[in-house]
C-alpha cells in the first residue's frame, strides 16, 4: 500500500473517531430498587454473585462514593430525574402511597424533557413520582414509552401498565417472577427501534426490593438465596444488555449507567457502611453503587474516589449530548470530567436530608451527622449537645467521633450545615420538630 494511502485511510479512521465523538450518545439508566452498597462482586460481596456488573466496572468506572439524593424511594427518584435535591420537587417528604394525590409537578424539567426533541426517550419499570394526573403517566413527563408500574411492587392496587402519545394507557395482572426479565425484553425492543437515532432508556427496576419473586431461571442458585438470586437475575439482564448493545454496533455510541435508588433495606448488604435505607443521616442509606461504562467515551478499569450524587446524572448526561441546562436551579454538576479524565469532584460538598430536614453534610474527607434515629425518637443530635464528625475516608463505618481532635474542621461543617438549612428547609411542605 502507498504511503497517501495509509495517511488517507488513517485520516478516514481518524475522522470517524471524531464523528463518533461528536455524535450524542445513547444513554441507558439501569436503576436497581433498594440495591445495597456491598451487593456486587466488585463492591465485596462473597455470596452474590455478578460477574457481568464486575466486568463493566472493569470495563468503565467505578465511583466508590456515590450518593443518591434521598435514603427513600420517591424523593430520590425526583432527584434523579431533576438534578435537584429532592426538597425543591416538593417530594421529599417520605414516599409516595396508593392513596396519596401528590407527584413530580408539571413544572420540574426531567432529563427526558431536557433530551427533547434529539433523543427518543423511554422510562421502563417503576415510576413512584405521582399515580393520578396530571403526574401520571410518565408519557407526561417527557418519555414517549412508558411500561411499568406507578409505585413499588409492594403497594396494592397494583397492576402493570403500558402507554405511549396517543395510545390508551393500558393495565395487565402482574406476574412478579417475570417483572426484570420483561422490563429488559422491552428494553431491548425499544433499543432496536431507536438504533439509529439517540435515545434515552431508563430501566427502572423493582428489584430487590421487597417482596423477593426470583425468575424460575434464577431460584434457589444464590448463596445469598432469594435477594441473591434477584440481584443475579439483574446482573445477567444487564449482561444481556450489553451483549445487544455490542451486537447492534452501538457499544461506542452508548453511555450505560448503573446505580441504586438508596441503600438495601430489611435484606442486602451495606458493606462497610452504618445503617441502611431510611437510616437518617449515615452512609448506608445513601451510599450506592456506580457503574459508568461507554467504551472509547470513558476511562476503563478506573475507580474514582470522588463525591457525587445521583442529582449529577442529569447535567452529566445534558453535557454528553451538548445539550443546555433546564432553566432552572440545578443542584448536580456535571461529571463528564471525572468520567473522562479522572479529574477531582466538581462538588465542594453534598447535602443529605432525612424527609425535609438537613440530616448531614458530606465533603471529600469529612462527614458531619446532625440526624439520628433512637428507637421511635427522630433525634436531632443537637438536644443531646453533640458533635458528630466522622473521617470517613479512614472510617467509612463512622465509627469514631473526631469531633473532639479537630475543632476547625467542626466549625467549617457546623457553618455548612447552618447555611444548607437556611437555604432548602424553608422549602419543607410540612412542619415537623427539630
Amino acid at each position: 500500500m502507498r504511503r497517501r494511502e495509509v495517511l488517507t485511510g488513517l485520516s478516514g479512521m481518524a475522522s470517524l473517531a471524531a464523528a463518533r465523538a461528536r455524535r450524542p450518545p445513547n444513554v441507558v439508566i439501569v436503576l436497581a430498587d433498594d440495591l445495597g452498597y456491598g451487593d456486587l462482586g466488585v463492591q465485596g460481596s462473597k455470596l452474590i454473585a455478578t460477574p457481568h456488573l464486575d466486568q463493566l466496572a472493569r470495563e468503565g468506572v467505578r465511583m466508590t462514593d456515590f450518593y443518591a439524593s434521598a435514603n427513600i424511594c420517591t424523593p430520590s427518584r425526583a432527584g434523579l430525574q431533576t438534578g435537584r435535591y429532592p426538597i425543591r420537587t416538593g417530594l421529599a417528604w417520605q414516599v409516595i402511597q396508593p392513596n396519596d394525590r401528590n407527584g413530580l409537578p408539571l413544572s420540574e424539567v426531567t432529563l427526558a424533557e431536557a433530551l427533547k426533541p434529539d433523543y427518543a426517550t423511554a422510562l421502563i419499570g417503576k415510576w413512584h413520582l405521582g399515580h393520578v394526573a396530571p403526574f401520571w403517566p410518565p408519557t407526561g413527563h417527557g418519555y414517549d414509552l412508558f411500561f411499568g408500574l406507578p409505585y413499588s411492587h409492594d403497594m396494592k392496587p397494583l397492576a402493570l401498565y403500558s402507554g405511549a402519545p396517543g395510545v390508551e394507557l393500558t393495565r395487565e395482572d402482574v406476574d412478579f417472577p417475570q417483572l426484570t426479565q420483561r422490563f429488559f425484553d422491552r428494553g431491548l425492543r425499544f433499543i432496536e427501534a431507536n438504533r439509529a437515532r439517540p435515545f434515552l432508556l431508563m430501566l427502572t427496576l423493582t428489584a430487590p426490593h421487597l417482596g423477593l419473586f426470583p425468575h424460575p431461571d434464577h431460584a434457589g442458585r444464590s448463596k445469598a438465596a432469594a435477594y441473591g438470586d434477584v440481584v443475579e437475575e439483574i446482573d445477567t439482564q444487564v449482561g444481556r444488555l450489553t451483549a445487544r448493545l455490542r451486537a447492534l454496533g452501538l457499544e461506542r455510541d452508548t453511555i450505560v449507567i448503573v446505580t441504586s435508588d438508596n441503600g438495601p433495606w430489611f435484606e442486602g448488604s451495606s458493606g462497610p457502611l452504618r445503617d441502611r435505607k431510611g437510616g437518617a443521616g449515615w452512609d448506608g442509606g445513601y451510599r450506592v453503587p456506580f457503574i459508568a461504562w461507554g467504551p472509547g467515551r470513558l476511562l476503563a478499569n478506573r475507580m474514582s474516589p470522588e463525591i457525587a450524587m445521583n442529582i449529577d446524572v442529569l447535567p452529566t448526561v445534558l453535557a454528553m449530548a451538548g445539550r443546555p441546562l433546564p432553566d432552572t436551579v440545578v443542584d448536580g454538576r456535571d461529571l463528564t470530567p471525572v468520567l473522562t479524565k479522572g479529574a477531582k469532584s466538581p462538588h465542594d460538598e453534598l447535602i443529605l436530608f432525612d424527609n425535609e430536614k438537613v440530616a448531614a453534610i458530606r465533603t471529600d474527607r469529612w462527614k458531619y451527622v446532625i440526624r439520628s434515629y433512637y428507637r421511635q425518637l427522630d433525634v436531632p443530635l443537637a438536644v443531646i449537645d453533640s458533635e458528630v464528625l466522622f473521617d470517613v475516608r479512614a472510617d467509612p463505618a463512622e465509627a469514631y467521633n473526631l469531633a473532639s481532635l479537630h475543632p476547625a474542621v467542626v466549625a467549617d461543617m457546623k457553618a455548612r450545615i447552618t447555611r444548607a438549612k437556611a437555604t432548602f428547609e424553608p422549602l419543607a411542605t410540612r412542619k415537623s420538630a427539630g
